[in-house]
Parts: C-alpha cells; structure tokens; sequence
C-alpha cells in the first residue's frame, strides 16, 4: 500500500510531477475534499456488501493514517459515511473532476479500496461492482481495472493475459511481443526438430494452441472496449 503510506507524510511531500500531465491542485493530504472524498468512499464500500465490520475501519486507518488532530474528524465522518452506500459516486466523480490529470494517484485511491474490501477475508460481488463503478467513475480503463483485481485477488489461470505472461493494460505491441515469443517457445515445430516423442509433439501443440486463443480472445476484448469507447 505504497500510496497510503505517503499520504501519511504528504505534509513534507510534493506529488511527482513525472506521474502527472497539469499538477493536482495542492497536495492530496492537505486538501479537505481528498480526505473527505477518499474517507467517504472507504465508508460507503464497508457498506457494500450489506454490514460494515470494524475490520474495515481498521483496515482503512491502517492504509489511510490521517494526522492526530484530524482523526476524530475523519472517524466521525467514516461513521456516518458508512451508514449507506448512497453519494459514492459523487464522492468518485468529485475526485476525479480535481485529480483527473493524475491517473496513477486515482489508481492508488483504488488500489487502498481494494485491500479494505478484502480486509474481513472476502470480497463480495456487490463489493466487487462498488469498486469497478468507481474505477469507472475514476476514468481507469477496464483494462487497468482488470489488473488491479488480479492484484488483490489474483487472475484465473484460464485468463488470456496469465496465458501470454503480460499485464491486462499492457500496450497492444507488447501483448504481440509475448504472444509471438511465446508461441515460437512453444511451437511444435521446436519438439520435433528435437527429437521428441509424439506425446511432447501433441503436448507443444496444445500449448501453442492455448497461446493462439489468448491472443484471439485478447484482441476481441480490446476491439470491443474500443468500439464501446467510440460509442
């Protein structure tokens, strides 16, 4: 959770330009409506799933450690917010609408919400959809949403991108890196040139077959995410 350790200290802290196009207005940690917003959404995805367990609040002091004099603030506001998951969306849209320029620093704010969802040792289909509607409402891609799941939660072996080794957001020409240097691993091609067995033949092209339908399924998906944007 490197992001919400450096809220702690944001005090002495300067958001890394590199990490954004038009610098935030202020610093997070310092900014009422950041820790207002991120609170509120922490609160409000306890929520989700239908009870909110001390072990959220916990789990959200840990990762968002406000200053002393504005804990009890923080923790009445956390009390409240919690009482129902309604306004999260404003709360999302508002900080986007201020650190917009900043995607990295939105994906950690949802990086945090992720590890407080998984903090009672489930998480939970509604929890689940709370989290990619913020994603949404953050302006993360799907794609990027995808890996942040597999994150916390890891990937199913099935899942084409655990197939070709890469990151779900990963640029197209390095997915069709891996796919071709995978598939050149695995050809069947290589079994026979080295004398192997009919079974290791079978088992290559089997192999490379899995890596061909990775690559198709994975060029699917983006080409529908693209026409979805386009839309």
């Amino acid at each position: 959770m490197s992001f919400w350790r450096k809220i702690a200290g944001l005090a002495a802290r300067k958001v890394d330009e590199a990490e954004c196009d038009v610098c935030p207005p202020g610093l997070p940690g310092e900014d009422p409506a950041f820790s207002t917003a991120v609170t509120a959404l922490g609160a409000k995805l306890a929520k989700a799933d239908g009870e909110a367990h001390a072990a959220e609040y916990d789990a959200f002091h840990t990762v968002f450690q406000a200053d002393p004099a504005s804990e009890g603030n923080i923790r009445r506001l956390y009390q409240l917010a919690r009482q129902t998951t309604r306004g999260f969306e404003g709360y999302a849209r508002r900080l986007r609408k201020r650190y917009g320029a900043c995607p990295q620093l939105l994906e950690d704010v949802l990086d945090g919400l992720f590890h407080i969802a998984a903090s009672d040792g489930v998480v939970t289909g509604d929890e689940l959809a709370y989290l990619e509607r913020v994603s949404e409402l953050f302006g993360l891609s799907p794609l990027t949403f995808r890996r942040v799941k597999a994150t916390h939660l890891g990937a199913a072996n099935d899942d084409p991108y655990v197939i070709l080794g890469v990151a779900p957001d990963a640029s197209d020409a390095d997915v069709r890196a891996a796919w071709r240097a995978q598939l050149a691993e695995a050809h069947p091609d290589r079994a026979r040139s080295r004398g192997l067995p009919a079974e290791f033949v079978e088992v290559a092209e089997a192999k490379a077959s899995a890596i061909n339908a990775a690559y198709d399924q994975i060029q699917r998906e983006r080409k529908s995410l693209s026409l979805e944007g386009a839309a």
